[in-house]
């Protein structure tokens, strides 16, 4: 088996809760470089994973590196393109996490050069290599639905706005809020499961409304809270949106709340079809409800870490030379609907064809 030499860059929140983990499980890989602006954070991710080489401050050392084939950009939304785009410049396979960037058209961009220098470039939507979402997508082209006619997600919390006042709720550098950091993931899947769905025409509303005054919000719970910074930082993304997405497989309604005044946390799926539905319970098992027989089925099946799946197929991609799920040109479709949502809701208006 080939072993895949690399570097990683950003070594935060990402790259500990996730890939870090899935790489210690993999026999293949060889991690040359941790970088990270703050070397504290790349030197403790050293201290904990052993077969991390050597740590940098500045990526370009790791790219300028022959043994290096691939990159892994786990970096906050606004640097991924920048990142990006001087490794896959510099001859390097990139593994890059969600969302692609903070915009459709430099998305574009990041997918043309790489496919223009005959590189892999995979996007981190992990759900994709979720065994949930997987069985989903093959009951789907078995025809156990039927036909799919319309496909309803929720992604709503209770006051769970993250880093108040820092990245997360700083459009210039994340690109937005609840829908480009949790909506992507669902509407994403929804598109995989649907089978390359194509978007005719889209309607979308998002609200800020529940930390306008960052210092007098209060929060039942804040991912990335040390990144938070309610005294002199900036709260101009969604914290709820809402939307209707006509597509040429189905329909797609949502709701998504980074904060609601309602003390529960909804987070599933719903796939109607004409023979068959099923309820995904995000990030877990599904129901499935048969309409012939009547008959609802849980499923009941191993999980296994959709990380570690991702970023092995990462790997036999560059070694095989074929575009896998997650290549950028299979996750364009997803980054081009968000993109659209958030200029419908600018805008107060529908988009159709050619607008979006």
């Amino acid at each position: 088996m080939k072993t895949f030499t690399v570097a990683v860059v950003g070594c935060g929140r990402i790259a500990n809760n996730a890939h870090f983990p899935a790489f210690a499980k993999m026999d293949n890989i060889r991690v040359k470089y941790a970088c990270d602006l703050i070397r504290e954070k790349a030197l403790a991710v050293k201290e904990k994973y052993s077969f991390v080489e050597q740590v940098i401050t500045d990526y370009h050392v790791a790219l300028a590196d022959p043994e290096v084939e691939a990159v892994f950009v786990l970096t906050p939304n606004f640097a991924h393109y920048t990142v990006t785009m001087d490794a896959l410049r510099a001859g390097k396979h990139v593994m890059c996490e969600k969302p692609i960037t903070i915009s459709y058209a430099l998305s574009k961009e990041m997918a043309d050069e790489a496919n223009k220098r005959g590189l892999m470039l995979n996007i981190g939507v992990c759900n994709r290599y979720h065994k949930s979402v997987e069985l989903l997508e093959e009951m789907n082209r078995e025809g156990k639905f039927g036909k799919i006619y319309h496909v309803y997600c929720s992604f709503r919390d209770f006051r769970s706005i993250p880093g108040l006042g820092g990245a997360f709720t700083t459009k210039e550098q994340s690109g937005g809020g609840a829908l480009i950091d949790w909506g992507v993931h669902f509407l994403d899947l929804i598109l995989y499961v649907l089978g390359g769905a194509k978007l005719e025409t889209l309607t979308c509303d998002a609200y800020s409304e529940m930390a306008k005054d960052m210092k007098s919000y209060k929060y039942h719970k804040m991912w990335a809270e040390d990144t938070a910074d309610v005294e002199n930082g900036t709260n101009d993304v969604d914290d709820f949106i809402t939307g209707h997405i006509r597509t040429d497989r189905a329909t797609i309604s949502f709701n998504g709340a980074w904060a609601q005044n309602l003390d529960q946390r909804d987070m599933y799926v719903d796939f109607l079809g004409d023979k068959g539905g099923a309820r995904l319970d995000y990030g877990k098992q599904f129901v499935f409800c048969n309409g012939e027989t009547l008959e609802s089925t849980q499923s009941e099946h191993p999980i296994p870490n959709m990380y570690r799946c991702e970023d092995a197929d990462f790997l036999a991609s560059i070694e095989s030379g074929v575009k896998n799920r997650n290549h950028i040109d299979n996750v364009l479709e997803s980054a081009k609907l968000l993109d659209a949502l958030y200029r419908s809701a600018e805008a107060k208006r529908e988009l159709r064809g050619a607008e979006i």
